[in-house]
């Protein structure tokens, strides 16, 4: 059988969108064409289908677009980096521990907290917290003594307090001083509280990473002390018979780093640091590398910016190699190692589900069985290139057409043709381009004019979310997300698109997308049916996305559900939160809802004594008006 005509199957889909490489042991495809996920149950782990679970969001009243939490799977990232460092801690008889932190600001809903405070309580995984609020969130889960909780940023009198308390009730609060005059307020707050704070010192290293984050590290970052700043802290701490609080040294490199290199030229750099610390004669006794293991969004295992060449083992096992290397070198002893794992942690463990409202093809357009006798020379011309059409001379047909094209474009603005003619011609230009595109398929060498003839060629599918609000890293630094359908795989897909969200900003798109070689600039997708919803999920979303999502045209909040598994395997949608509602979202801008139902109400009124309206009118627009308060912000069917 020819390759062409063979049936399209599971696997087709898989190898097409990428799933068996980044579901990263989490998602999958069943036989029958629907995206699932493993989820536990007991001591067992089955594969539940996305698309049951849609069925189950609608019966109870939710509409798309809805954000899915699944806490098994934070439970076994966890379980997974804690598993890993201890593996290559025995594998290497070093003679120290590990424990892991998780820095709120990746994720700071309280559901996700509880579950990372839950998941983590047999590991001792503690939580790092970059701001007074994030402290106090902290402080409210954290009640583990043989975890830590890392204060990182910029801090307040309040906040040093917060912290000095936690250790005053037996917590071990880490306080990093970041910033040269920091030190200075630990030091005077610590004496008004009469306790022995725990201090770490985040150092800038001259290493630096590639991708998105590099910032964040490097001599130019933004936080972190100098050697000299370092040096000057610890003469202060020594002064005053404080050098035995100095436990920690921290840096940082950045939130996704692809190229395990980086993290080793890095670590080597701050085992340095740790060394000469000790020697100074501080207690030490920590090591945080800070965050930086990366996620595999596109499933490629490269240094590319949205991949990562090394596992989570092989990481664990090259900062313990490094780490023991480095310090028995110095004859120092080792220390704990802290690593602030969030993205790696929480990104897997949400997928963002929305629907697709509408589509608009590319250069739609129907073939004339004949030109009319009048019709311009240009347009017969491109009307005969059709026929012309070889791969051979596709190139050249390609630049005739642009021509003509671009000739009657003159033509008509210039009012020598007409609205109609015009019509005919456009039409005729993409029946050209998409018969050479149909072309380039059989070529072995592809011209580069005709390189970008697929991407002319996306529909475009309009889909029921903001980029803004649920994906702004997509949207703010290109961020790639893996996009696939989560139904319908049995199906060869019919198209090439482009996303398009419903907010009314020319930059409400998405037209990037995962690939193992590059970044594709379309998405093969099913045409749309009349009796079903054709729904995508947007996977890996976990870190980041929903903290930093804004009101961009007023879209708030989607519908938020946990989802596990119950004893005998059915589905349990638990911590259903509705998401934002238009009344919502105007009080965050500080709108008063009330303030607008009387003003409306007032507006309705006016229009009943000039006539404009009957009384019974009024009371149908004064429900519409209020329902509209009431309703979600994201599109709703009837």
């Amino acid at each position: 059988m020819d390759k062409r005509t063979k049936p399209w199957t599971v696997s087709d889909s898989k190898e097409l969108y990428g799933i068996k490489y980044w579901g990263h042991r989490y998602f999958d495809v069943s036989p029958e064409g629907e995206v699932t996920v493993k989820l536990k149950r007991d001591d067992t782990v089955e594969e539940v289908s996305l698309w049951e679970m849609t069925k189950g969001i609608r019966d109870r009243g939710l509409s798309m677009p809805v954000l899915l939490r699944f806490p098994d799977i934070i439970d076994a990232r966890i379980s997974l980096i804690n598993k890993s460092f201890r593996k290559a801690i025995k594998d290497y008889e070093y003679p120290g521990q590990y424990k892991g932190v998780y820095p709120v600001k990746v994720n700071q809903q309280a559901e996700v907290i509880k579950e990372i405070v839950a998941a983590g309580k047999k590991f001792h995984h503690g939580l790092e917290a970059g701001s007074k609020a994030e402290l106090i969130a902290a402080l409210g889960y954290m009640h583990d003594p043989d975890a830590l909780i890392i204060c990182n940023g910029y801090k307040d009198r309040e906040f040093i307090d917060l912290a000095l308390y936690g250790t005053k009730m037996g917590l071990k609060v880490v306080i990093v001083v970041e910033r040269p005059g920091e030190i200075d307020l630990v030091l005077e707050r610590a004496a008004v509280l009469d306790v022995r704070p725990v201090i770490g010192l985040r150092i800038k290293l001259n290493a630096q990473a590639e991708g998105h984050w590099n910032e964040s590290g490097g001599e130019k970052s933004i936080f972190g002390l100098s050697s000299v700043q370092i040096m000057e802290a610890v003469d202060m701490l020594r002064e005053r018979n404080m050098l035995d609080c100095l436990e920690l040294l921290h840096y940082h490199q950045g939130s996704q780093i692809p190229n395990i290199r980086n993290i080793r030229t890095a670590l080597t750099e701050a085992c340095r640091y740790y060394a000469e610390l000790v020697r100074e004669g501080a207690a030490m006794g920590f090591l945080d590398i800070g965050g930086g293991l990366a996620v595999d969004y596109d499933g490629s295992r490269t240094n590319f910016s949205g991949s990562k060449n090394y596992s989570t083992e092989e990481f664990c096992s090259d900062v313990v190699e490094i780490v023991m290397t480095v310090l028995g070198e110095q004859n120092v002893p080792v220390p704990t190692l802290v690593s602030e794992s969030g993205r790696a942690t929480v990104a897997h463990s949400s997928v963002l589900l929305f629907n697709v409202l509408d589509v608009n093809p590319a250069g739609f357009s129907r073939m004339p069985d004949e030109l009319p006798p009048d019709a311009h020379e240009y347009v017969k011309n491109m009307f005969e290139l059709i026929d012309e059409i070889t791969v051979k001379n596709a190139q050249e047909v390609f630049n005739d057409a642009h021509y003509y094209r671009d000739e009657l474009h003159g033509l008509f603005v210039h009012g020598n043709i007409g609205l109609r003619e015009k019509c005919v011609a456009d039409g005729l230009y993409w029946q050209v381009i998409r018969r050479i595109y149909h072309l380039t398929k059989d070529m072995k060498h592809i011209p580069d004019e005709l390189s970008d003839i697929e991407a002319m060629l996306c529909d475009t599918y309009y889909a029921n979310l903001s980029v803004f609000q649920s994906l702004p890293d997509a949207w703010a630094v290109d961020q790639l997300f893996p996009i696939i359908p989560i139904h319908r795989l049995l199906e060869k897909p019919a198209t090439n698109a482009v996303l398009a969200d419903i907010t009314c900003d020319s930059d409400g798109k998405i037209t990037r997308f995962i690939d193992l070689k590059d970044v594709k600039r379309s998405i093969p997708l099913h045409d749309l049916k009349e009796d079903q919803e054709y729904i995508l999920g947007v996977f890996l979303v976990g870190a980041y996305q929903e903290t930093l999502g804004d009101l961009h045209n007023l879209f708030g909040d989607t519908h938020i559900v946990n989802i596990v598994l119950d004893a005998q395997g059915a589905i349990q949608y638990e911590h259903e939160i509705e998401g934002d509602s238009v009344a919502d979202v105007l009080s965050y801008v500080e709108y008063d809802p009330k303030e607008l139902v009387s003003n409306f109400r007032s507006l309705a009124e006016t229009a009943v004594r000039k006539g404009l309206i009957k009384p019974a009118e009024r009371r149908t627009y004064m429900d519409v008006y209020q329902n509209g308060l009431r309703g979600y912000t994201y599109y709703e069917h009837d």
